[in-house]
């Protein structure tokens, strides 16, 4: 007779009992969180979410553009016929031309083009001597150095009309009024331009520094090949930072010049509109070309910006 040679299945031992430890039949096993099943999303919710913050960026977007649009509508419009139609949301007797004779008839251009030397003279001289004094700051050790960075900082408390008086008065000794260097000598160092590059080289690590030695490298070759192309988003947005403060003087250029040829483009768009009551638009016009240079810089450096302000957000 044939024997029956099955033999029982044996059962898989847990991982306690597989450690050695006494499993306790009565108390359930542990809940493991990580191999739940989620509930999928019903197709609803999401439409409903994906709709809402759609309608909420167009809200922000309509706010953030609708005054934008109101200049440009003026500009367009003719100032009279504008006024006389109710002032609606919509261009009355466009006038084309209102662009080209803002650019010529207001001397714009020329207002424009020195604005162009006097920012990018700042810029440059502030870009080279906050990398230099960041680099100092956060790699050299020196007598004072905490006390000295207190001091630089210290400076962004003043606003420019604390040290007006002064400045013009050194300006007109040194008889530097109406000209470039007047106009930029006060603004060729900036506080918040050493403080943002050297909080991106405080990122960089000591190890890099040290290999960098071992290397041969100086101080000026870990520089300028090493902590700014490191820092490179940090610096296009100092750059953005500079240009803005720059291009957008007023005060300083009214106490720094006292003739028109010597007018920058935000002291020009007063002119503009004091001297031309009855043509408004010209005004709006000059304004959205004076314009057109900082929308393309943004436009440009929309990466460094991002990239530069989120910069230490975020660790690991």
């Amino acid at each position: 007779m044939a024997t029956d040679s099955t033999e029982p299945t044996e059962i898989a031992a847990s991982p306690a009992e597989s450690a050695g430890q006494i499993v306790d039949p009565l108390v359930p096993a542990p809940y493991d969180n990580d191999k739940a099943v989620q509930p999928p999303r019903s197709g609803f919710r999401n439409a409903v979410a994906t709709t809402t913050t759609y309608l909420v960026l167009t809200a922000l977007s309509v706010i953030v553009l609708f005054p934008i649009y109101m200049l440009l509508l003026r500009a367009l419009s003719s100032p009279l016929k504008y006024i006389s139609a109710g002032q609606p949301l919509y261009p009355v007797s466009i006038e084309w031309d209102v662009f080209n004779r803002a650019f010529g008839q207001a001397s714009l251009g020329r207002s424009m083009g020195l604005s162009f030397v006097v920012t990018f003279v700042i810029v440059i001289a502030q870009l080279l001597t906050a990398v230099l004094a960041a680099y100092a700051f956060a790699f050299l050790e020196f007598p004072l150095k905490k006390l000295a960075f207190v001091l630089v900082i210290g400076t962004l408390l003043l606003p420019i009309e604390v040290t007006l008086i002064a400045n013009v008065e050194i300006i007109r000794k040194l008889h530097l009024l109406n000209s470039v260097p007047g106009l930029t000598l006060p603004f060729l160092a900036t506080a918040i331009g050493i403080f943002l590059i050297r909080q991106g080289f405080l990122g960089i690590p000591r190890d890099l520094r040290d290999a960098s030695e071992l290397d041969g490298y100086g101080h000026l070759r870990f520089l300028f090949k090493v902590a700014m192309p490191m820092s490179k988003a940090i610096i296009g947005s100092f750059i953005v930072i500079a240009f803005l403060g720059a291009w957008n003087q007023y005060v300083w250029p009214r106490f720094a010049t006292d003739r028109g040829a010597w007018q920058t483009v935000q002291v020009a768009l007063r002119t503009i509109g004091s001297e031309n009551p009855g043509e408004l638009n010209l005004g709006f016009a000059a304004a959205i070309v004076a314009s057109l240079p900082l929308l393309a810089l943004l436009i440009f450096f929309q990466r460094q910006i991002v990239r530069g302000l989120t910069a230490g957000a975020v660790k690991g």
